[in-house]
């Protein structure tokens, strides 16, 4: 989980806020009395905060809207001042709202005027506004994390409402397909023959397709994405996310210890690796601007057998349920392979 919060942090941290439902990804990251998230040199870093499990989503939201419509109040005094500033601070507003959508020039602009403003003796009502604002005047980059027990079960509502909402906010999924936090009970992020609780011998259901789920909502940017498989094809998912001025969703897959991985997590990037070149998990960007974008590029299915193979959660299925266990291994690299051929139609449509 940590190189994608990590990589995220590095690419908006500065001018980033963070609802984060609580599991794992709250444990390593706001645990007191110390947290991983830091400023940088300027001093800027991101906001976090933690909520309850089912309403992450609805919280993040509502950190979005409170801040935006304090930046749009904090705008209308700024319009308001720029009628009757001197030239040179109309010159900085104007370079203000010239990159109001655009985050880094946007901060750059807003220190820019937030220090001539505060040395301004033009002292008015509009100024005193503006400044007692002036936190909230740049362009934030709001996002909602949290694991796939939140996202695919018991806060999916919450996504949804937050994806069908047109709001400029982003959400990212660490999925490690398993209740991590709570004892690695099974999720509907599980995929069929994993070995889990309350699945101990083999979950009988498919894992739920979040992504062609959130696809159904024609203005949101949807992304898979695996570190170990393709970084630039992740750091790319993040910031056309970022751009998107809308709703967006990232799946991050995410190794968890509750896999069993042969060798331990010190091979969890290996695993990243092999599951996106064996089809297990497939990489790929859906942009309401330029359309489908398959990134798993020559996906090889007979690697399949050699990925269930290196983690517990499938391989000790065959000593735990005998019986069923081809047939549920089987099972699952069918969906595999049907869901590949299905985003590989949508690949193929552009």
């Amino acid at each position: 989980e940590t190189p994608y919060a990590k990589l995220v942090t590095q690419l908006f941290g500065d001018r980033m806020y963070i609802a984060n439902a609580t599991g794992c990804s709250s444990i390593w990251g706001g645990s007191e009395p110390s947290t991983p998230y830091t400023t940088n040199k300027a001093g800027r870093g991101p906001a976090w905060g933690n909520s309850l499990f089912e309403d992450n989503a609805e919280y993040g939201l509502g950190m979005f809207l409170a801040q935006d419509t304090l930046r749009g109040r904090a705008q209308e005094h700024l319009k308001a001042l720029c009628e009757k500033a001197k030239p040179e601070m109309q010159e900085l507003i104007k370079a203000y709202f010239d990159t109001a959508n655009d985050g880094t020039a946007n901060l750059n602009a807003t220190t820019a005027l937030v220090n001539a403003l505060e040395k301004c003796d033009c002292d008015n009502a509009d100024k005193k506004e503006v400044l007692r604002l002036k936190n909230y005047l740049s362009k934030k980059s709001n996002w909602i994390l949290g694991g796939d027990g939140w996202a695919y079960d018991i806060g999916f509502s919450g996504i949804d409402h937050v994806l069908a909402s047109r709001d400029n906010i982003k959400i990212l999924v660490l999925d490690s397909q398993v209740y991590s936090n709570t004892g690695g009970q099974s999720s509907k992020a599980s995929p069929k023959g994993a070995i889990a609780s309350f699945a101990s011998t083999g979950k009988k259901t498919n894992k739920k397709d979040l992504a062609r789920i959130a696809m159904s909502y024609p203005d949101a940017y949807v992304a898979q994405i695996s570190l170990g498989a393709n970084p630039m094809q992740a750091i790319k998912a993040f910031k056309e996310a970022s751009e998107h001025n809308g709703p967006a969703i990232i799946i991050a897959y995410t190794p968890c210890i509750s896999h069993g991985i042969k060798g331990g997590m010190e091979h969890s990037i290996d695993m990243e690796k092999l599951a996106t070149e064996s089809g297990y998990f497939l990489t790929f960007r859906r942009s309401p601007e330029n359309g489908f974008t398959l990134d798993s590029k020559n996906v090889d299915f007979d690697k399949y057998e050699e990925f269930l193979n290196s983690q517990t959660r499938f391989n000790m299925l065959k000593v735990i349920n005998p019986d069923k266990a081809d047939e549920l291994l089987q099972a699952n690299k069918e969906y595999a392979m049907n869901t590949y051929n299905y985003y590989n139609d949508l690949n193929n449509k552009g």
